[in-house]
């Protein structure tokens, strides 16, 4: 399935990386686990099974022995980040990032810190950064099938490179606006006093309104209703726009831990350029981290021995362009993610529809027309 600019559509004026993926920003690597099982009514514990984890390992080694500049920030808090707190009070992440369904946050959580403790002799603690969204219409949400072996295996297969979108990994299961969702992931080129930087975005897409999905400000929602492209049913319990989002945000740009929480939050700036973040029902929780400052903060466990130590980071004037990066490429991730996953069919015979490439185009030319 063709990724948005592959249909000659595009977010923003900004230029991508080679990948136009988060793992443009150097050293950062993705890997997934998805779990795709069985089909025909629910039976707890037994499937079907539409789920996984995705990794994002911010340095290739150890993140602990080479803690980055990372900040938060939350629109809506019904969901789930673990380990914020600790950013937020440290303003460093010392963990790769992991992804996953709502009910397997803890073992997946577990597996990371069994992964820090494997790598650091002696270390005593450890506080993974794992995010949630809700997979329950269409997976076995409650029969707990992701395990520790299953992040062992996403660790293991973090690669850099172009990264797999739509129905793996933690976005498996995942709806969005309506459509089939999953991870979706862009990146943008910035130059700025001479240096370049990358910016990139990876997102697990699970939320939003159909009539309000927008493709680079045009409402295509609003033509691509169930009519056109069936709606899977919710639960009575859930509103429509249940649903979350993780957005996780790299650079190597240097920045201060506080820049790094502003960068976080022009994530949501994308999303709700495409139309979701107005659910009361939607957790929708960012993290931005720098790989530019790397080394220049030493972890606890290394002794400084001037007591000091220099760190370079981009003044707070010049960080508009990373603003407008970080907004266009949350949009663009939210985008490929639908545009790459695949029609599936989950537990009791639920639908989620892919999104047409052709479908969109037709949207499109729709509304235009009518302008």
């Amino acid at each position: 399935m063709p990724r948005l600019r592959e249909l000659g559509l595009a977010v923003g004026v900004g230029t991508p990386g080679a990948h136009n993926a988060i793992t443009d920003v150097p050293g950062v690597q993705v890997g997934h686990t998805t779990l795709i099982d069985g089909d025909g009514p629910l039976v707890v514990g037994k499937g079907p099974v539409r789920t996984g984890v995705t990794v994002v390992k911010p340095v290739p080694g150890h993140t602990r022995a080479t803690p980055l500049t990372a900040g938060t920030a939350t629109l809506n808090g019904n969901g789930e980040l673990t380990g914020l707190e600790w950013v937020r009070e440290s303003g460093l992440l010392t963990t790769p990032i992991a992804i996953t369904n709502t009910h397997s946050v803890g073992v997946v959580r577990d597996a990371l810190v069994a992964d820090d403790a494997r790598q650091a002799d002696g270390l005593y603690w450890s506080m993974p950064v794992v995010g949630e969204t809700y997979d329950g219409i269409l997976n076995d949400i409650n029969g707990h099938h992701v395990t520790a072996d299953h992040v062992h295996q996403a660790l293991a297969a973090a690669s850099d490179g172009p990264v797999p979108e739509g129905c793996v990994g933690g976005g498996t299961g995942m709806i969005c606006h309506g459509f089939k969702g999953g991870i979706g992931t862009s990146s943008r080129m910035i130059g700025l006093s001479g240096d370049e930087y990358v910016v990139g975005v990876l997102v697990q897409a699970n939320h939003g309104v159909r009539a309000d999905l927008r493709v680079d400000g045009t409402p295509v929602g609003r033509v691509l209703g169930p009519d056109v492209v069936p709606v899977p049913a919710l639960p009575q319990m859930m509103p429509a726009g249940s649903g979350s989002i993780i957005i996780v945000v790299a650079t190597n740009a240097p920045l201060l831990p506080e820049q790094c929480r502003r960068l976080a939050w022009r994530g949501f700036v994308g999303l709700s350029r495409a139309g979701g973040g107005c659910s009361d029902s939607s957790g929708d929780i960012a993290i931005a981290f720098s790989t530019g400052a790397a080394g220049s903060v030493p972890p606890e466990y290394v002794v400084v021995t001037d007591g000091s130590w220099s760190l370079r980071y981009v003044p707070h004037q010049s960080l508009s362009p990373l603003f407008d990066a970080v907004s266009d490429a949350t949009e663009e991730a939210i985008l490929n993610a639908m545009l790459q996953a695949r029609t599936t069919i989950g537990r009791d015979g639920v639908t989620a529809h892919a999104l047409d490439p052709q479908v969109l185009r037709a949207g499109l030319d729709r509304i235009r027309r009518t302008e």
